[in-house]
């Protein structure tokens, strides 16, 4: 390891030890009582203000993976790379109205996962458990892709093996477990803090060492220009258009039906928390926008990835450009900044699944008595297994396809919209409608990413997520993102089932919710009682 590398390491781990120790001094901070329910291990006591839930939320959907795999996009294909930025700019319009009704209606039941809404909404433990095992099975290899980011970092310090990794999570496992969402909550401070400053300095600097914008763009289409791939390009060709547009409409629907974005939402203390971040949140995406431009920067920089098993690994992209760029003691503040920003979702994501199972599984089916201490108990023990689970992915995982799986995961959350975007706002669907859709759309989804394949990875199947339509019998070269055709068969099939299941009187599942729970607030008599701690 050169010297510069020691820098590096130094810095990084200095920082990361700073984080650690803020993660257990957040058991004290701001607790309106003990952490033994899941209302205050899970959710902070529902009880953050503006500015926590903006660092809170702001650190949950921007993540390491963000940071590294969005550049590394654009470096291997060019603007197909930013269909991140558009997004997340239309994504909070999109959940602005549906989200305020969510936080209404579970602050008046105490509900703590999207699952719970969806069993009382239309009375259904099946399609409950339909929503908990998907968020769940979406969530899991979003925990570990933030390790990939960790990964990157510690190849490009030299650092080998997978110990730092293990070692990092058993941090992460020990204060969540000890804080619950107070921990992510306070070091989000921290993170944001640190992207903000990387990114504003890489933005400034980085472009002054590489002659300039002019230069940065020239080299990225000289390079672009030599690619057999007509997607390729700084401007997005033709037969690309479609896909772009409908990958960001449907990442945009699937954002906020990942179980970690509704917890972040879920722990503010009123609906005008939820509006005022929901307006003010896509100011990240300016700082997206600029984060994807280091891929184009990495370009001009002839930045050469790393390889792993003789495959270049594009995540390195980023922390190679830091490494060559900037002076060895602010690389190492440009790594903590992707190492913790690994830390503050991973921890959010964990807690997410871990109630589903325990509010869902384990106390819908299995202990249906379980006391509150019993249900944080068991979600903390989750907690646990989940990360597990995580490291397990990178460890005996081809890293290549827990990316994948990631890949995989967006299609299948986002069959869950019905029930929980759509639930929202009308109790027409049949809850058996909804299962079926749910069932159908699954297949289809899976069925048609199956049948992608990838010939530069050497991927006969789930190789991409841009389905040809040719392949539908269209005459067009045209593709389609996966997950908004999946979505397409699980309302057709859903809303068939519907109209089938009332004409046949079929029996549906008692709405325990009321039409003016979704618009109660903070202070709200209809509110159950929290024992809210004041909130900043």
């Amino acid at each position: 390891m050169s010297d510069a590398h020691i820098v590096e390491l130094v810095v990084f781990g200095a920082l990361f030890l700073l984080v650690s120790g803020l993660g257990f001094y957040a058991a004290r901070w701001r607790r309106g009582g003990g952490l033994d329910t899941l209302d205050e291990w899970g959710l902070g006591g529902r009880s953050f203000g503006s500015w926590i839930t903006w660092f809170l939320i702001g650190g949950d959907l921007y993540t390491a993976y963000t940071f590294v795999a969005v550049p590394a996009l654009v470096f291997g294909a060019g603007a197909a790379g930013f269909y991140a930025v558009p997004y997340t700019i239309v994504v909070y319009p999109l959940v602005f109205l549906v989200l305020v009704r969510l936080w209404s209606v579970s602050h008046v039941h105490g509900f703590v996962t999207p699952a719970d809404f969806v069993r009382a909404r239309f009375g259904s433990p099946a399609l409950a458990l339909a929503v908990a095992v998907t968020g769940i099975v979406a969530t899991m290899p979003y925990i570990a892709l933030q390790l990939v980011g960790i990964e990157a970092v510690l190849k490009s310090m030299e650092v080998g093996g997978h110990w730092p990794l293990v070692i990092a999570f058993g941090v992460l496992a020990a204060y969540t477990y000890q804080s619950g969402l107070r921990a992510p909550a306070l070091i989000a401070f921290v993170k944001d803090a640190l992207i903000y400053l990387v990114v504003i300095v890489a933005v400034l600097y980085l472009p002054a060492k590489l002659g300039g914008w002019n230069h940065i763009f020239d080299a990225a289409q000289t390079k672009f220009a030599k690619t057999p791939a007509p997607a390729d390009g700084i401007t997005l060709g033709g037969s690309g258009r479609v896909n772009y547009a409908m990958l960001a409409l449907g990442s945009a629907l699937a954002l906020f039906l990942y179980p970690h974005s509704v917890t972040g939402a879920l722990a503010s203390r009123n609906r005008g928390t939820i509006k005022r971040n929901m307006s003010a949140l896509p100011a990240y995406s300016l700082v997206l926008g600029l984060i994807a431009l280091l891929g184009l920067m990495a370009v001009a920089a002839g930045v050469t990835p790393l390889k792993d098993g003789g495959t270049p690994d594009t995540n390195t992209v980023v922390p190679l450009l830091f490494d060559q760029m900037f002076p060895s003691w602010f690389a190492g503040v440009a790594y903590a900044a992707i190492g913790i920003g690994a830390l503050v979702p991973a921890a959010i994501m964990s807690i997410a699944a871990a109630n589903l199972f325990t509010r869902n599984i384990y106390t819908e089916f299995l202990r249906p008595g379980a006391s509150e201490r019993e249900e944080a108990r068991v979600s903390k023990l989750a907690s646990l297994v989940v990360k597990v689970g995580a490291v397990a992915c990178i460890l005996l995982l081809d890293p290549q396809f827990s990316i994948d799986l990631q890949l995989i995961g967006g299609v299948i959350i986002l069959q869950t919209l019905p029930s929980v975007g759509l639930g929202l706002v009308t109790r027409w669907f049949h809850r058996w409608g909804l299962v079926a859709g749910w069932a159908a759309g699954l297949a289809a989804g899976l069925w048609m990413l199956y049948r992608i394949p990838n010939p530069a990875k050497h991927k006969e199947h789930f190789g991409g997520s841009a389905y040809p339509l040719s392949d539908l019998g269209f005459d067009t070269g045209t593709t389609v993102y996966v997950g908004m055709l999946a979505l397409a068969v699980n309302l057709v099939v859903a809303v068939a089932a519907t109209v089938a299941l009332r004409a046949a009187s079929a029996p549906d599942g008692a709405d325990a919710t009321r039409d003016a729970d979704y618009l109660a607030d903070e202070g709200d008599p209809r509110v159950k009682d929290l024992d809210l701690a004041a909130g900043a």
